[in-house]
């Protein structure tokens, strides 16, 4: 089968963007925002389940972790929580160049997540160089693979492109809980309520070749789906 040279070009040819900055107001709304997932986390009963050793082979290499977009607010926790402690190593995530971007960026940082600006539309090359040398540095990276604008639960080219670029393989990582409130949002984006269970899974990991022809990319793009979906039930 003849192969076509895409990698990291694919879909990145982008020209220089500057990235939007947190107004006053984002900078408020994010610190009452973190204040609040703070309270909800002390009711919340997290299950962490990683049945093929993910985070323990984390240790000597990073990983890409992919989760779903409306899984961001499970998401926090689950670096801060279990990420970092079992891994040692800090996280960079790829966040929309955008102003609703600006504003998770403040989020992201009170986590002590390292922010990178850029999707596979804005910035897209800039980012990719950046997670790189995020990666080079010993940090995991994380995607939304159906972000920063959807369509919901559709995997987008960014994630398949750095994991060719970058080498590593990428974790899915799966959310739910039990009771939850759903945003009227592109997404639907999931907020658990207090006092509910919620279940944090990190599937089979991906591994993505350097060279892919279309035919290769929907193959994996249909896969990885598959795997995210078979850990995170609605």
């Amino acid at each position: 089968m003849r192969r076509s040279r895409e990698g990291s070009d694919h879909a990145l040819s982008d020209p220089l963007v500057i990235p939007n900055s947190a107004s006053l107001g984002q900078r408020l709304a994010a610190k009452i925002l973190y204040i609040l997932l703070r309270l909800l986390r002390l009711t919340w009963r997290i299950h962490f389940s990683d049945p093929r050793g993910s985070l323990e082979a984390g240790r000597d290499k990073p990983f890409i972790i992919c989760v779903w977009h409306n899984r961001l607010a499970y998401a926090m926790y689950a670096y801060r929580d279990s990420i970092k402690p079992v891994s040692g190593r800090r996280l960079a995530a790829m966040v929309s160049a955008s102003k609703d971007g600006a504003f998770l960026v403040e989020i992201l940082r009170a986590f002590d997540i390292e922010p990178v600006r850029g999707s596979t539309s804005r910035r897209g090359r800039q980012a990719l160089l950046e997670l790189s040398r995020q990666m080079k540095a010993g940090l995991h990276l994380a995607i939304t693979p159906d972000g920063p604008r959807g369509p919901c639960y559709e995997i987008q080219d960014g994630i398949l492109s750095l994991a060719q670029v970058t080498g590593l393989p990428i974790s899915p990582l799966g959310c739910a809980s039990k009771r939850k409130y759903r945003f009227k949002s592109w997404d639907r984006f999931q907020l658990p309520l207090p006092f509910t269970r919620c279940d944090v899974e990190y599937g089979e990991p991906l591994h993505i070749p350097r060279k892919l022809n279309d035919a290769d990319r929907n193959e994996f793009r249909a896969e990885l789906k598959k795997r995210l979906d078979a850990i995170s039930p609605e």
